[in-house]
């Protein structure tokens, strides 16, 4: 119980800090848009998105849980953080703003996310096998 109240103090002195570093930027409410823009997209697209897989693999008798779960939430993390770039129209007037292949690099994000997982689950798979042996 203890613990629970340390990291809840954490939370808070850190969300302090946070608030404190916000307002002496020089334009705190774009900042604050912005963030809430990302609660937006996390409440409005990935969790319902991550709530119809999960059902829709229920549906047809498959659990996804854990490490499938994990992936889908990681991936869709990555990919509302690398949507501003994916979406922006045309190249931009100054090269050096958006410098780097944003797609090939999200696709290569998507990529590490299904091998981990793949990886993962593949090592959970025989450490279970290996266990249950006589």
């Amino acid at each position: 119980m203890a613990y629970r109240y340390l990291v809840a103090g954490l939370g808070l002195a850190l969300m302090g800090l946070g608030g404190a570093l916000l307002i002496q930027q020089p334009s705190p409410w774009r900042i604050a848009l912005w963030l809430a823009g990302a609660v937006v997209v996390h409440d409005g697209l990935i969790a319902p998105l991550v709530i119809a897989v999960a059902a829709l693999t229920g549906a047809l008798g498959l659990r996804l849980h854990g490490i499938p779960r994990a992936a889908l939430i990681v991936a869709g993390s990555l990919t509302a953080i690398a949507l501003p770039p994916l979406l922006r129209p045309g190249g931009a007037a100054n090269p050096t703003v958006v410098p780097l292949d944003y797609l090939g690099n999200w696709l290569l994000a998507m990529a590490a996310v299904a091998v981990a997982a793949g990886l993962w689950a593949g090592t959970r798979t025989a450490l279970r096998g290996m266990r249950r042996q006589p």
